[in-house]
């Protein structure tokens, strides 16, 4: 039975060694082999007359180099690992998420050798987190981080299942506690439709009926997962906000995907857009199952 990887992708910035790293340690932690993949794209203008493939001999050289010293990398932390290679010539973006479908995951730095250095993500990474047949880590801030609690905003969408799903077996898999964040305001009665959206306030009652749907959510995965501690937080603040200041705190921070449209904020939705921008540790996106 074919067993699919975790893969990561490298561009021999420090970023992707970050993302080597994690990924390694993953891939330990799972029992699943590794496969390091480099896109390496060369210049059509010079190759064009190069009847010799010198440049690309040259391009296909050095993405085996970066490769070699990427196996390296992932060996320094999980040193009977797995590991294979895969440079493969292509657009970064449209060749990591054409290949996506063969990985168990795909994990990815937040920033590459190219772009723009205002750019909080690279183009290539927002593509593919956006659009990848796979769930997506994206390795940013303190990606090396192996303490705090796993962190997942859970929602009353179909993808809430697999982010709960995710966030219960990384929390019991790494022995650390769980925190459940739940951004909801309730909406205004309806003789109150038209009134100013200050008077629709939360309640007390109506924080008390949100609590007892969300625990009879959690109670199911508490049962499977019974040594895994678990905090409920709820709020009425933005839920992107409340999770960006929590991953400063946080060793992985899981959120879900909607799965359908085509604008890149429907398909990730903007609490994910913003961890990708803003979060301080790893940010693993979870694909809804169809």
């Amino acid at each position: 039975m074919n067993v699919k990887p975790i893969v990561v992708a490298t561009d021999g910035s420090e970023s992707s060694s970050a993302a080597i790293r994690w990924a390694a340690r993953e891939a330990q932690r799972r029992a699943l082999p590794l496969r390091i993949t480099h896109v390496f794209d060369w210049e059509w203008g010079e190759a064009r007359y190069d009847m010799s493939h010198h440049v690309l001999d040259l391009a296909r050289g050095q993405a085996e180099q970066v490769t070699a010293d990427a196996v390296n990398e992932a060996r320094r932390v999980a040193p009977r690992l797995e590991v294979t290679t895969d440079p493969v010539l292509g657009h970064p973006a449209a060749r990591l998420i054409g290949d996506s479908g063969t990985g168990r995951m795909m994990v990815l730095g937040s920033r590459g050798r190219g772009g723009f250095g205002s750019l909080l993500l690279g183009s290539v990474g927002q593509r593919v987190a956006t659009h990848a047949a796979c769930p997506v880590v994206v390795v940013r801030g303190r990606g090396d981080v192996t303490h705090g609690p796993v962190v997942a905003g859970v929602d009353d969408s179909p993808a809430a299942y697999g982010v709960l799903e995710t966030a219960f077996d990384a929390a019991a898999s790494q022995n650390c506690a769980l925190e459940i964040v739940r951004a909801f305001l309730p909406p205004p009665p309806v003789t109150m439709s038209k009134a100013p959206a200050v008077l629709h306030l939360p309640t007390p009652e109506a924080d008390a009926e949100e609590r007892v749907a969300l625990e009879d959510r959690l109670a199911p995965w508490r049962t499977k997962f019974p040594d895994v501690p678990v905090t409920v937080v709820l709020t009425h603040q933005s839920i992107a906000s409340v999770l960006v200041a929590a991953s400063r705190r946080a060793r992985l921070v899981i959120v879900g995907s909607r799965g359908h449209g085509v604008i890149a904020g429907t398909l990730l939705g903007s609490a994910g857009l913003q961890l990708l921008h803003h979060a301080d540790c790893p940010v693993h996106i979870v694909r809804t199952r169809s």
